[in-house]
């Protein structure tokens, strides 16, 4: 049994269970309170971060890691298609989303609103959730153009990197944070990745204390 140690709104586990459903891997998620930092859980990952992915024997951590490691393994259907130059570019709106996004508007609206208070770590911080909710105008704007020139963010097909950009703006749905009437082409990008049979167990989580905002599982939003 493939098992995935994770936390809910973490948009580094959403995007390898995404790339574990698309690929129908069967796998058994253990919900992981990473922020306890327990001694068994330091064992399987020294970093002390989730995602952790046991499999064929061995123990997995850093989410592009993991996703490079299922690709190889398990490359039908391929989430990094095309030639060296598409694949190059998948890559780098990976790392994007991963790196630029997560700390200009994930990280500032998401861990300020909830992680924060489910890991007792304080209050929110007015300044930084300012600063996210004006930078995710920019990274709509930026995903609508890239939108205008593809059919899928890194070129005709769909890749790894609409799941790294659909993780983590799923992570924002689940608190309305997301203007959906900002860029209609965002709107039915995410609508079509929505609609896809991976992404049914996010549709369904539940993060204890924070009900998920009215539209987060409607596939017609």
């Amino acid at each position: 049994m493939i098992q995935l140690y994770h936390f809910a709104l973490s948009p580094f586990c959403r995007k390898v269970r995404l790339v574990l459903a698309e690929k129908k891997l069967e796998v058994e998620l253990v919900e992981e309170r990473y922020w306890e930092a327990s001694s068994e859980f330091l064992r399987r990952n020294a970093a002390g971060k989730v995602p952790v992915l046991r499999i064929d024997g061995a123990t997995l951590s850093d989410s592009g890691a993991i996703c490079e490691y299922l690709e190889e393994t398990v490359p039908t259907p391929s989430l990094l298609p095309g030639d060296a130059a598409q694949r190059a570019e998948i890559r780098r709106l990976v790392a994007w989303f991963d790196d630029k996004f997560h700390h200009e508007v994930t990280s500032k609206l998401v861990y300020e609103r909830i992680n924060k208070k489910l890991t007792r770590a304080g209050y929110p911080d007015g300044a930084n959730v300012k600063n996210g909710v004006k930078a995710i105008r920019f990274h709509l704007d930026y995903m609508g153009w890239l939108l205008d020139r593809n059919r899928w963010l890194a070129g005709p097909d769909m890749s790894l990197a609409d799941f790294a950009a659909a993780a983590h703006l799923s992570c924002l749905d689940y608190s309305s944070d997301v203007d959906w009437n900002r860029n209609e082409g965002v709107r039915d990008w995410y609508a079509k990745v929505k609609s896809r049979p991976a992404f049914r167990s996010i549709l369904a989580d539940v993060v204890p204390g924070f009900r998920p905002a009215a539209h987060y599982a409607d596939l017609d939003f």
